[in-house]
């Protein structure tokens, strides 16, 4: 029975699994590549043995004392007389070859394989162990036998007639065998092995410290996780990565982008910046310098990244104590900062209506009070006050030039604001509105964008007092807007100077303008022009329209010194007055 509660064995980790695998993998190379060289070795030696007792053979073969004396046996029909062969000369001659060339033996036979010389004089005159058939045809031989006197490599050689030419198998009267014995062919290997071992020893020393290194290496490389731990990782980093509305963008300590999913590449508008280096996506410097640091965020950055108001949390990754980078976290806030922008300007527009109506009770009230008294004269000259400077008396220079109620109400409360900043807010002298607003959320956000960054750098500026000039006029359905003032002006980062024609006149309708310029090469923080400028444009373009930097600064011919000037233009907000409104 199988004891399910039994603790499991433990499985090997992965690279040491490797690192086994890498062993085992150079240990049999290094032993069959050992193998082979030894066995070569031992080939050649063989070979080299052989060689060499053929060699000796053939010198014996042809001495001219050995032929000679072979050449008298084989014509002695009687059987051999052992003890006189061993006293004949041809023993001396075997014994002194023997000793000169170190072979084991050297056998002398004739042409019935009756031995004539031979190590062991008691073999002398008998038939020899081995077959001398391939020698008596006059063929030469070399082999690895086994005879009387143990295994050896020998070779074979037919001994020819003394006088006879030494060509023709007629001519063999006898054999000459010499051998030499296996110690003494293979004790060079030893000596030839010795270097092999070493190498042996040295390759597996140099496998196992680069296994270790691997090992190492690997271990650091995937922070000690097992393959199926990284493909789970996988798994669920493509599902979180795939499943969250945020952007994710991953940079690892050495500056390259490793993760970027769909909605951080549309947020950034980078596009697939996996592998590239995080500086070269062209973001704002304010994040690169956030992500090149070592702090986190500790409220989310607010940064604009081309059309688009991004948040922005930097954090930094670690693995038991392994820094792996930092991460950002990006989610787009353009709609929701556009439609409190929409809630502010409709806000200051409502006040200002319910100022303009209270105010316009109590002069209907004051008008009532002269008539009832019978005070007519004084009735008419105050109703003329009231046709010459409108409704109600903001801080607004010039507020009668526009009697347009949406636009003369919302400018009266932008008025408001800039005179409790110190600001004069003033109606230039083109303003003309003849129509009436059909869409005044749009034309109240853009034109309270361009106000107020107009007031903040009014205020800013070294020119006192401080004033802000705006100007207004329709032209069919299209409503065109201007704003200028007395700050110190801004840097359109073209190098231009008044670089800002509009789009329509240069650029093309929807296309970039001065605007720009300024907007998207501010270092990206929500602040002054960071936020409002891009989100006016968005507005503006939607509808066919634009906003642009006119002219960054005034010119030194110039009459009037005066800071930066936007223009913008809003297609389809203003209703045109038909001919029954006209009479």
């Amino acid at each position: 029975m199988v004891d399910v509660d039994a603790p499991k064995r433990p499985r090997l980790r992965f690279a040491t699994q490797v690192l086994l695998l890498q062993l085992l993998v150079v240990t049999a190379v290094i032993a069959i590549s050992s193998a082979i060289s030894i066995w070569a070795g031992v080939q050649r030696l063989a070979h080299e043995a052989q060689s060499t007792a053929l060699s000796i053979a053939q010198s014996v073969a042809e001495d001219v004392d050995v032929r000679a004396e072979v050449t008298a046996e084989s014509q002695n029909d009687g059987e051999p007389d052992g003890a006189a062969l061993v006293a004949g000369p041809l023993p001396a001659i075997a014994t002194a070859v023997e000793r000169r060339t170190g072979a084991f033996f050297v056998v002398i036979t004739d042409d019935r394989g009756i031995r004539l010389a031979h190590p062991d004089p008691a073999e002398i005159g008998k038939r020899v162990s081995t077959s001398p058939d391939a020698a008596l045809r006059g063929e030469e031989t070399v082999s690895w036998e086994t005879g009387t006197l143990g295994p050896s490599a020998r070779a074979k050689v037919p001994v020819y007639a003394a006088g006879s030419t030494g060509n023709l198998p007629a001519d063999v009267v006898g054999e000459i065998s010499v051998g030499f014995a296996p110690q003494r062919v293979f004790e060079d290997v030893v000596r030839d092995v010795v270097p092999v071992v070493v190498g042996v020893v040295a390759a597996l020393a140099i496998g196992l410290l680069a296994s270790v290194l691997i090992r190492r290496r690997l271990s650091r490389l995937t922070l000690g996780l097992q393959p199926e731990e990284l493909a789970a990782l996988v798994q669920n980093q493509a599902a979180v990565l795939s499943g969250v509305g945020e952007g994710v963008l991953a940079v690892s300590p050495t500056g390259v982008v490793t993760v970027c999913n769909d909605q951080a590449a549309g947020l950034f508008d980078v596009g697939d910046c996996v592998g590239l280096d995080f500086d070269d996506l062209g973001l704002p410097t304010a994040l690169r310098e956030l992500v090149a640091g070592r702090e986190d965020t500790a409220e989310p950055l607010q940064l604009v990244v081309g059309q688009r108001v991004l948040f922005v949390d930097v954090r930094t990754v670690s693995h038991d104590g392994v820094p792996l980078g930092r991460v950002l976290v990006a989610r787009d806030r353009t709609d929701v900062e556009a439609l409190t922008r929409r809630l502010d300007a409709v806000a200051a527009m409502t006040t200002a209506l319910r100022a303009q109506r209270h105010e316009f009770a109590n002069r209907l009230h004051t008008i009532a009070g002269l008539l009832e008294i019978g005070q007519d004269a004084e009735a008419r000259s105050y109703l003329a006050n009231v046709l010459d400077h409108g409704p109600l008396k903001y801080p607004v220079e010039h507020a009668d030039r526009l009697t347009e109620p949406y636009l003369q109400a919302f400018i009266g409360a932008k008025g408001v604001e800039a005179a409790e900043r110190g600001v004069l807010l003033t109606l230039g002298s083109e303003t003309l509105v003849t129509g009436s607003l059909c869409d005044p959320e749009d034309v109240t956000t853009v034109l309270g964008n361009l106000i107020d960054n107009a007031i903040t750098a009014a205020v800013d500026g070294r020119t006192k007092p401080a004033w802000v000039e705006v100007e207004v006029l329709d032209h069919g359905s299209e409503l065109h807007l201007s704003v200028m003032d007395s700050g110190d002006g801004v840097d359109d980062g073209t190098g231009h100077g008044a670089a800002g024609r509009e789009p329509g006149a240069g650029s093309g309708a929807g296309g970039r303008g001065g605007a720009d310029a300024d907007a998207e090469t501010d270092t990206g923080r929500i602040r002054g022009l960071g936020l409002g400028l891009p989100l006016s444009r968005e507005i503006a373009r939607r509808r066919g329209g634009d906003v642009w930097l006119a002219s960054p600064k005034s010119g030194v011919d110039e009459p009037r010194a005066h800071g930066a000037v936007f223009c913008a233009r809003l297609p389809g907000v203003i209703e045109p007055l038909g001919p029954e409104d006209e009479r």
